[in-house]
């Protein structure tokens, strides 16, 4: 492909903050849009591989969003990729993949906080920088749950269910983004959203992998740098004339 074909997908100059990037594929979107030429700053609540911002704190976020203006002067991107999913196996997932009968509802408003409410005040942080320049790029990750239900039967274990907050809160997502695309659009301010399935990594067992691969027409999970072309398009110029969309990579899953 000859180099002015892929102009239009260059994040050169362009800075953007990605929440939740210490997270699997929050570590795989900051490699990609590094290597598209953005200069990425990257959030989490745990701060291994960023600075720590609580988003569920206007404050915290406040503050986080103007050190990047001091540092760098703008905000272009922001991709809000933070959210409470733990892996299937791992010792935080025991109460979120419980019954909705025995489902704590302070897990309930605790992941509505983090999934969802984040998502909003990291938005209204970064309007008014966006606005002033006339142009930015929000991006929503939500899930391939946003457009269908999970299937439980994924898991091969009875009583095991993925999280009512973590779907409704999802499914919520491409309706804030909906809301923000049309009120931001009249500013030059696109505001998309992302639904990504299963992402394989070394940490899911194998047979889950594979169960997990039959509920979707490719027959398998995705592996971890799929995503990440699409994360660039949607940053990029080369989706300019796209906003209020919810974007779907989920194997087919969603069109059986």
């Amino acid at each position: 492909m000859k180099p002015e074909a892929m102009k239009t997908f260059s994040l050169d100059g362009k800075v953007a903050i990605l929440t939740g990037g210490s997270g699997f594929l929050g570590q795989e979107y900051a490699k990609s849009l590094s290597l598209a030429g953005a200069t990425v700053v990257t959030w989490d609540i745990n701060p291994k591989l960023g600075k720590k911002v609580d988003i569920t704190n206007e404050e915290s976020v406040r503050i986080a969003v103007t050190d990047v203006v001091d540092s760098f002067g703008k905000v272009d991107i922001l991709i809000n990729n933070a959210a409470m999913n733990p892996a299937v196996e791992s010792e935080g997932s025991k109460k979120q993949f419980a019954p909705i009968e025995d489902y704590p509802t302070e897990l309930w408003r605790k992941e509505l906080e983090v999934n969802l409410t984040g998502m909003f005040i990291c938005i209204k942080a970064v309007v008014p920088i966006m606005k002033k320049k006339g142009k930015g790029v929000i991006i929503n990750v939500a899930s391939e749950v946003s457009n269908i239900a999970h299937d439980h039967r994924v898991y091969n274990q009875a009583g095991k269910y993925k999280s009512p907050a973590y779907i409704a809160s999802k499914t919520a997502v491409v309706g804030l983004t909906r809301a923000c695309a049309a009120q931001l659009g009249e500013f030059g301010i696109r505001v998309n959203a992302f639904s990504p399935g299963g992402v394989r990594n070394d940490k899911v067992p194998k047979d889950f992998a594979k169960r997990f691969g039959k509920s979707n027409m490719l027959g398998r999970m995705a592996e971890a740098d799929e995503y990440c072309a699409t994360m660039i398009f949607l940053c990029s110029d080369a989706s300019s004339f796209m906003t209020g969309v919810n974007l779907t990579a989920d194997g087919g899953k969603s069109a059986w």
